[in-house]
């Protein structure tokens, strides 16, 4: 169990969506381990609500106001929650897979060990949220808001990011292998030993990005840009990158080895001030 996470038990208790939206009416907040697999609760309001431990498998919550309720530990996997109010939710220990989360707004949201693997979080506002360890592989974030998160250590693996803006957060130690990070926003990430092997980095924003010690062996990187870019002891073994722009980046001690490094058509200033391998800067 994660550090400050909340503990609770099954769903153990069965009921039906206007049973509970009834008693909620009548100012009851407290709905811990209730059994509300599937269903049908969109557009409604469970403000504060208290469904920690709930079973809400496969419901539908889509447009509906969550804003501080308590799910944590709860069953959320394959719901729809697109649209919905998640604003100050605690979600700590939730499982969300496959779940619908696009265009949400998870502001001062808890997401500590919570599963979000497969699940739709596109267009979804998860800027300067506390992310670290949390499973987010397979997941869909496509153009999701995600500047000055920590993401460190989080599991991306084969996650969509298309888009998506992540400047300043922080991905040090996280695994992204097979991701998708074309026309990412990535300035001032930090990737500090995070793999990123076989990543999509195409046309993605890295200015002065932290890359030092990262893996990024087979990754694609054609017409990225890494001005300023910090890539000491990086892997860029077997990498592409054609028309990439490394003005003024550091590469000392970087690993070249079978990367393809420049389009014989493109201009050499594209190199400008960037420090090589050897500790020479290039004129």
């Amino acid at each position: 169990m994660g550090k400050g996470c909340i503990q609770a038990g099954r769903g153990v208790e069965k009921m039906n969506s206007n049973e509970l939206l009834n008693r909620y009416a009548s100012g009851e907040k407290d709905f811990r381990e209730v059994n509300l697999m599937r269903a049908s609760l969109s557009g409604v309001s469970l403000y504060g609500a208290d469904l920690s431990g709930a079973n809400l498998t496969e419901a539908s919550l889509e447009g509906a106001n969550l804003g501080g309720a308590n799910f944590s530990e709860a069953n959320l996997s394959g719901a729809n929650l697109s649209g919905a109010n998640l604003i100050g939710v605690n979600l700590s220990e939730a499982g969300l897979r496959n779940a619908n989360l696009s265009e949400v707004n998870f502001r001062g949201a808890k997401l500590c060990d919570a599963n979000l693997s497969e699940a739709n979080l596109s267009g979804a506002n998860l800027v300067e949220l506390n992310l670290h360890s949390v499973n987010l592989s397979r997941t869909k974030l496509v153009e999701a808001s995600l500047m000055k998160s920590n993401l460190g250590a989080a599991n991306l693996t084969y996650a969509n990011l298309t888009r998506a803006n992540l400047e300043n957060s922080n991905l040090s130690h996280a695994i992204l292998t097979g991701a998708i990070l074309e026309h990412t926003k990535l300035s001032y990430v930090d990737f500090t030993k995070a793999n990123l092997s076989g990543v999509n980095l195409r046309w993605a924003t890295l200015f002065k990005a932290n890359l030092r010690g990262t893996n990024l062996s087979w990754a694609n990187l054609r017409g990225a840009n890494l001005s300023g870019a910090h890539l000491y002891r990086a892997n860029l073994s077997w990498a592409n990158l054609t028309e990439v722009i490394l003005n003024e980046a550091v590469l000392m001690d970087t690993n070249l080895k079978r990367a393809i490094l420049l389009n014989a058509n493109v201009d050499e200033a594209m190199l400008s001030g960037a420090v090589m391998p050897d500790g020479s800067v290039h004129k």
